[in-house]
Order: C-alpha cells, then sequence, then structure tokens
C-alpha cells in the first residue's frame, strides 16, 4: 500500500522544528556581539564574523549558529503551507473555492493569530524599556498586512516576525489567482523570475531587502510545497508506520542526507549565488530529520508542531521581557528563562486563540 510522502504526524513535527529555530534565532540575534544573519540581504561580513566563531569556537558557539542559521525555519514554514493548500484545494474530494472567498477566508484565519499576539506584545512593550514608535497606519498596514510593501519594511514592522503574515498573504493572493490547479510548470517558471528579480540585485541592497520581505523572497519554499503535493507517488515510505515498505537501514540513509544537507547549507551560504537555493537543502534536511528521529523523539517535536501558531505570535513578548538578561547578566541565563517563559506563554496563548470563533469558507 502506498504511503503519503509526509504523514500529517511527519509534517506536525517538521513545524516543531522550524518554531523552535526561529524562537530562538529571534533571541540570539538581538544580542549584539553575536554572529548576525543574512536573511534578507547578503554581507560579505556576517560570514566572516561566522567562520572566525567557527574556527575559533568558544562557549557561546550554539548561541552564533542558533543566531545566524534559526531562520530558516521560515522556508520549512512555507512549504508546508504550499504543501497543505494542494492537500486540501486540489484533492479530488476538495470542492472548488472561488478566489474572493478563499481570500477573505485566508486572511481572517492569519488575523485569528495576529490581533491575539499582537495586542499582547503591544502592551508589553508600552510598560518595559525601548518602547517602539507605533505610528496609526504602520499599524493599520500590519493588520491589513500589507506593511510589507511599503518602504524599509525591517524599520517599520515590530515586532519583526510579523512580517509572516503580510508574506504569507501575498502568497494566498499568488496561489489562488495563479497557481491554483495549474500545471507545476507555473510553479517553476514562477520560481525562476522571483530568482532572476533577485539575483541581478546589488547583495546589500536595499533593493534585495525589499523584494525577500515580500513573495518573491518566499516562491521558492513555498513553490515546492506545492510541487511535491502534486506529485503522486513522490514518497511511498512511511518511516513512523507499523509496516514499513524498506529494511531497517532506511533510517540510517535519512540521517545521512540531514547530515549531507547541514554540510550544503553551510557551504552555500558563503557564496551570493548559492545562497538562494539554500532554502531546498533546509527543506530537504529537514524531512529527512523527521523520517530519522526515533519516534519517542518525534513526538516531542509534534507537540511543539501543535503549539507552533501560538509560540508563533507570542514568543516576541517573551524576548522583550527578557533579553535585557542577557544584555545585562548571562546569555544562557536569559536563554533558559526565556524558553520557559515563550512555552507556558504560548500554551496560555493557545487556549486564547482556540476561544475565537474560526473563520469559514
Amino acid at each position: 500500500m502506498k504511503k503519503e510522502f509526509l504523514t500529517r504526524k511527519e509534517c506536525t513535527a517538521m513545524r516543531g522544528i522550524a518554531i523552535l529555530a526561529i524562537m530562538l534565532h529571534n533571541y540570539c540575534h538581538f544580542i549584539g556581539k553575536i554572529v548576525q544573519e543574512n536573511e534578507y540581504q547578503f554581507f560579505t561580513s556576517n560570514n566572516d564574523r561566522l567562520w572566525q566563531v567557527i574556527s575559533n569556537p568558544d562557549s557561546l558557539l550554539p548561541v552564533h549558529l542558533l543566531s545566524y542559521f534559526g531562520h530558516y525555519g521560515v522556508p520549512v514554514f512555507l512549504f508546508l503551507s504550499g504543501f497543505g493548500l494542494v492537500k486540501k484545494y486540489e484533492s479530488e474530494a476538495s470542492l472548488p473555492t472561488k478566489s474572493i472567498p478563499f481570500l477573505r477566508y485566508s486572511y481572517l484565519k492569519l488575523l485569528r493569530l495576529l490581533i491575539v499576539g499582537f495586542v499582547l506584545f503591544v502592551c508589553v512593550d508600552m510598560v518595559t524599556p525601548g518602547r517602539f514608535p507605533f505610528h496609526w497606519d504602520n499599524v493599520l498596514a500590519q493588520l491589513l498586512m500589507y506593511i510589507n510593501v511599503l518602504p524599509e519594511p525591517d524599520k517599520i514592522i515590530w515586532p519583526g516576525i510579523y512580517w509572516f503574515f503580510g508574506l504569507m498573504m501575498e502568497l494566498y493572493i499568488v496561489y489562488r489567482l495563479l497557481l491554483h490547479r495549474r500545471s507545476s510548470w507555473w510553479v517553476v517558471a514562477l520560481i525562476a523570475v522571483c530568482w532572476l528579480l533577485q539575483v541581478v540585485c546589488e547583495p546589500d541592497g536595499e533593493t534585495l531587502n525589499r523584494l525577500r520581505y515580500n513573495f518573491i523572497g518566499g516562491m521558492l519554499p513555498f513553490g515546492l510545497g506545492l510541487i511535491a503535493a502534486r506529485v503522486p507517488t513522490l514518497g511511498t515510505f512511511d518511516s513512523h508506520a507499523g509496516n514499513n515498505l524498506f529494511p531497517r537501514w532506511e533510517h540510517f540513509a535519512w540521517f545521512l542526507l540531514a547530515i549531507l544537507s547541514c554540510v550544503l547549507v553551510f557551504a552555500m551560504c558563503f557564496n551570493f549565488q548559492t545562497w538562494f537555493w539554500i532554502p531546498i537543502f533546509i527543506i530537504i534536511g529537514c524531512v529527512a530529520m523527521v523520517k530519522a528521529m526515533p519516534e519517542w523523539l518525534l513526538k516531542v517535536f509534534v507537540w511543539f508542531g501543535g503549539i507552533s501558531a501560538a509560540m508563533f505570535v507570542a514568543h516576541p513578548i517573551a524576548r522583550k521581557l527578557f533579553i535585557t538578561v542577557a544584555w545585562k547578566q548571562d546569555i544562557y541565563d536569559g536563554l533558559m528563562l526565556y524558553i520557559i517563559v515563550a512555552i507556558a506563554l504560548s500554551w496560555a496563548v493557545k487556549q486564547i486563540i482556540e476561544r475565537i470563533p474560526k473563520p469559514t469558507l
């Protein structure tokens, strides 16, 4: 019997891995002396600094690595979003959905998460040091999820991670208007166009920064999710099913693939041209990880995946409260307090979100 390429449990575990990477990254990269990431722009100085700390490791090496690589949890979320859209809206059993109802539903689904996190964050931000100067037009743009297209998005989106909501809304529009039930070659073509628009930019320029804050920068992992879900027999293996179709060494093969993906990600981050394609191997590595890990560890990441949406909107609140511990006392003291509070706060936020009525198509 044929198995899904990715089971529901494995997708949830991938969300768990992704949210932990993002949560830890968003704390670590706020510490001034830690290596900064190349997420929206490509800075050679950041790569030089990364090589320096790897060549001369100290006790802060894990924090450096989380700061530099943790943001790659975002492409995993984008991949899973594309994968899920195809499974939900392009199966034989799915009912046709018109564009306006689909986009309305998608916006309200995102707003249900955003509004809870944003309100709580603003309340905390107002009573803690370092208040952000919110302006009514930027707040409106954030809530309507078009703030990504405004000039200098990295200076007006606060907390910064909430740029993801505008990105997802753009990708929902692109999917429904251009890619829904169309040939995967349309997806490949759009990925190529988005790559060309970026590759001609200055590596550290503002144009590239703005493009990567929007769907142009996220099309590669999102498109890979669409394509992966459309291939009918991409995988006939469920590594966590009781009746595996492959020998036991299959787990070891997945483990080797995960290691190889990590090596390629590291090697590719030092070149501007290969840097664009890193999300491919991030996704391959994440898939390989959930396929290779034992059942008990998979359950841990599945649990985190179950609260990933709440953790996404809640962890900036915990960061605002505890980042000063890392600045004034000890980085690992602050990190431990942050993790504990972020997990507890995410569970509480999840309870609030679940009491808000879900939108319907």
